[in-house]
């Protein structure tokens, strides 16, 4: 469950301060096999919102957020969580565009998280159905999670993000095999994160749902950070040449 449930732990030493950003990254640069494939990325996300990373391709959007999560560790620069001195890290939960389902049933998928974060056994089994009702899951509970459809798979990953109640949500393309139906429940749980306070931050390929969901937009080419502006801005008049062609639809490397 590492790979979901990862607690984040930061590179460089958080400072703590009301009106500091969230998540600061600083030179961020990752390097495989002599290929650069992140260069020396600055970004800085506030504490609330939902932030969009936009970009081609093997442009890094994937890879920033396992670097920002803490799944894998940068070749050089700092990845810098702002938090309240004594306070433990911030929880947080990553979401994959192919979710990673245990072999277990829909319901033991999130009783197994929950006891992985040490929630008393009496209490598993009622918080997760009530979770897998909020997702209209609850016909599935006793159904293994490796057969359900893609949709449903996907359902079940929020959920299980969901039970954690984590105060930071990477989605990884969340959307991008589902059908219209599909991809508006997921769209409908991002807002239901949002609204309880989660910080998301999440990648897609969709310019329209980049517009129906960003508060502001990091547009990432080739490894490198293009542009990052709050949404409107962004959508109605891009700073960086690279950018108006993305919106336009054109290939950018």
């Amino acid at each position: 469950m590492t790979d979901l449930y990862h607690p984040g732990v930061p590179s460089g030493q958080p400072i703590w301060s009301p009106s500091a950003p969230l998540l600061k990254l600083k030179g961020l640069t990752y390097v495989h096999q002599d290929t650069v494939l992140l260069h020396e990325i600055d970004l800085q996300l506030a504490r609330h919102g939902i932030t969009l990373l936009l970009g081609p391709n093997g442009a890094g959007k994937s890879l920033l957020m396992r670097l920002a999560h803490g799944l894998i560790a940068p070749t050089s620069g700092d990845v810098i969580w702002h938090t309240q001195p004594d306070m433990p890290p911030l929880l947080q939960a990553m979401v994959f565009q192919h979710p990673v389902m245990l072999r277990r049933t829909a319901l033991a998928n999130l009783t197994y998280a929950l006891a992985a974060r040490r929630v008393p056994w009496r209490r598993r089994r009622a918080l997760a159905m009530e979770t897998l009702e909020r997702f209209g899951l609850i016909s599935l509970a006793q159904r293994q999670a490796r057969v359900l459809s893609g949709g449903e798979q996907q359902r079940l990953a929020l959920a299980r993000a969901w039970v954690l109640k984590p105060e930071v949500l990477f989605l990884d393309e969340p959307t991008s095999a589902l059908d219209p139906a599909s991809m508006r429940a997921v769209e409908e749980a991002v807002h239901a994160f949002h609204a309880e306070g989660t910080r998301i931050v999440m990648s897609s390929h969709d310019l329209n749902q980049a517009r129906r969901l960003a508060d502001d937009v990091v547009l990432l080419c080739g490894g490198r950070l293009v542009e990052h502006t709050p949404a409107e801005r962004f959508f109605q008049g891009p700073r960086t040449p690279e950018a108006r062609a993305f919106i336009r639809g054109e290939l950018i490397w």
